[in-house]
């Protein structure tokens, strides 16, 4: 009889967080002696699909943006987005069902809202008696990822909850843990650079690279000193363009230029504030490090959720337009307004804990 309890992993490759959760959790897990198994149910059923959902997310996010919101919006509605789950789920329900059979886990954890249905229908159906937590990603839940088929929810706030209340959710079965990252970035430093520089983190995600280097444009020509550490990820041609742009800088400016790096979690520790993308991981990330975020730039849909959950809760700044460098001078002079922007943070964070969502799995396997 095998004691190992096993835990499946339910992603998808639309953005990069919902795998970067995947694996944070997995690794997380592992250390507690569980094994885990992570898959990615749209790759499995075949390339075509794969890059219909994945390409198709890229290329809506990207180039037409504003459609992707209208989607976003109309899919938003419990009967859109079980029409949406039902035919997505028939083309890839028989494939992870056979997987399941075949692993046997002892629980299913989904890290992306097109899986919900997939999973909850296997268990409508009966061919599974297998708890389910869904993860949501991003700080104001999508119909998609609203089934009571799903055991447990975990979510990043108390607004996040909300919404799934609003929607029928039981609030028993919602619990505010926080996006799970990795635990290295739990570990807060509030380093002597953050206090003795003002030091600029510039991330763009994976899809924010046009409104990156606009950004990286006005910085450099703002007329005060500035230490600005950008992040351009696996796009190395953004980062050579860059290098190549940047040879000489005003002398008011350190300007360090990055790939890939595993280090961001240093990186926060070091910054002032951050400037990136609102995709639900990074914002984690940085409120987890208390550092204050300033947007200015999204992706219409989930991304603008979360803007206005951050502004609302005055953990994060919109630079409408042009906006940028008025906003970074007026925290430059003002470090009053940053130290309070880091008090709202931590009213957002108090509750998030990696460990109790790991305690979290560990219970409803044993109960």
């Amino acid at each position: 009889m095998n004691l190992v309890k096993k835990v499946l992993i339910v992603t998808a490759s639309t953005g990069q967080g919902h795998n970067s959760v995947a694996d944070s959790l997995k690794k997380e897990l592992e250390k507690q002696s569980y094994e885990v198994k992570c898959i990615e149910p749209i790759k499995e059923t075949g390339e075509v699909l794969d890059k219909l959902v994945s390409g198709g997310y890229e290329i809506l996010a990207t180039k037409v943006p504003s459609l992707f919101g209208m989607l976003y919006k109309a899919s938003n509605h419990k009967l859109t987005s079980n029409s949406i789950g039902g035919i997505l789920g028939k083309s890839i329900k028989d494939s992870t069902y056979e997987i399941i059979k075949e692993y046997k886990p002892n629980i299913i954890i989904s890290t992306h809202p097109l899986l919900v249905k997939v999973i909850a229908n296997l268990k409508k159906e009966n061919k599974i008696n297998i708890p389910f937590i869904s993860i949501v990603t991003d700080y104001k839940a999508h119909s998609t990822y609203v089934d009571k088929s799903v055991d447990a929810y975990i979510v990043g706030s108390e607004y996040t909850k909300e919404s799934l209340i609003e929607k029928g959710i039981d609030k028993g079965r919602i619990y505010s843990y926080g996006i799970p990252v990795k635990r290295d970035f739990m570990n807060f430093t509030n380093s002597i650079s953050r206090e003795k520089e003002f030091t600029i983190l510039l991330m763009g995600g994976s899809m924010g690279l046009k409104s990156m280097k606009k950004a990286l444009f006005e910085l450099m020509n703002l007329d005060i000193p500035l230490k600005i550490i950008t992040v351009c990820g696996n796009n190395e041609i953004l980062k050579r363009e860059l290098e190549e742009n940047y040879k000489t800088v005003p002398i008011s400016k350190e300007l360090i230029i990055l790939g890939f790096t595993t280090n961001v979690s240093q990186l926060m520790d070091r910054a002032s504030l951050i400037i990136t993308k609102p995709g639900g991981l990074t914002v984690t990330e940085a409120l987890v490090k208390r550092l204050p975020i300033i947007i200015p730039y999204y992706i219409p849909g989930q991304e603008e959720e979360n803007v206005r959950f951050l502004v609302n809760e005055k953990a994060a700044i919109y630079a409408e337009g042009d906006n940028l460098n008025n906003i970074i001078k007026r925290l430059f002079n003002d470090p009053k307004e940053l130290k309070n922007m880091v008090n709202n943070i931590d009213k957002i964070v108090k509750e998030i804990s990696l460990d109790n969502t790991l305690n979290l799995v560990t219970s409803i396997i044993a109960s």
